[in-house]
């Protein structure tokens, strides 16, 4: 069954999805690293919202923001703190970014709240459901006959339509989105169409840096080009085919597999 994350992986590097389903070795701790990140954010994001519950209307910015924060850089502390204790290690570099991304998160939250509650003239609990939709977060959905397996980051529903989401830190492109991305957005997309019987018909791609949600249209043209890396993907995990690559320095220089692929 083929994984949604391969199909990422090779699209970013066909050779890097080769050499890591078919060589020995330990689980990758920088990609294990990654995911503890991801769900330390999607912890302080329903931190968030339970915070906004709690702001009124009557509060200026400085109040707004002072409450949207509660706990939560304490959080982030004592959360980083226990990850060397589980063999994960996240630099003070990472900390640092995680807590920029998250400052300027709270400070654009605490605008739009407070314009949101002065024009419904409602308090934040009235206003939350607004930038904070019912959702299903890390679910994970397999389909037999699409022999396809995915954790979908969230899954957001809004007046019973279903809206994939994922869910990114990394630097956006100027315009759009990343081609590797909308390709996995729309694997989710199939597999939430198939799980629970219904049409997608646009998803989002968070990029959480710079605090933008971009769409992007489950077209025909991105359904087929899923469809064709997933038989790529195939005769590389199942047939172990040897993909022809050519060497791109930005990629390789932050590849665990840099090493070995330059022997080969």
């Amino acid at each position: 069954m083929i994984n949604v994350s391969s199909i990422k992986m090779h699209m970013y590097c066909p050779m890097k999805l080769y050499l890591k389903t078919h060589l020995n070795g330990d689980e990758n701790i920088e990609y294990s690293t990654h995911m503890e990140i991801k769900n330390l954010k999607r912890d302080i994001q329903d931190m968030i919202q339970k915070n906004m519950r709690k702001i009124k209307k009557t509060m200026n910015l400085d109040e707004i923001e002072n409450v949207l924060s509660q706990n939560i850089y304490e959080y982030i502390e004592n959360s980083t703190k226990t990850m060397p204790t589980s063999n994960l290690n996240i630099t003070q570099e990472q900390t640092d970014e995680i807590n920029d991304e998250i400052y300027f998160n709270i400070k654009t939250l605490s605008i739009k709240s407070k314009k949101a509650m002065e024009i419904l003239n409602k308090d934040g609990f009235g206003i939350a459901e607004m930038f904070f939709p019912n959702s299903i977060h890390s679910y994970l959905i397999k389909d037999t006959q699409l022999d396809l397996i995915g954790l979908c980051d969230k899954i957001e529903i809004i007046d019973g339509k279903y809206y994939p989401i994922s869910i990114k830190s990394s630097n956006p492109p100027l315009k759009g989105v990343w081609s590797q991305d909308a390709i996995e957005l729309v694997a989710h997309a199939i597999l939430i169409e198939e799980e629970f019987d219904t049409e997608i018909f646009v998803g989002f791609i968070d990029y959480q840096k710079i605090g933008d949600r971009r769409p992007v249209v489950m077209d025909i043209n991105l359904r087929k080009s899923l469809f064709s890396i997933i038989r790529e993907v195939k005769e590389i995990a199942e047939n172990k085919k040897l993909p022809n690559v050519k060497k791109n320095p930005k990629k390789c220089e932050r590849c665990e597999y840099e090493n070995t692929c330059l022997k080969k």
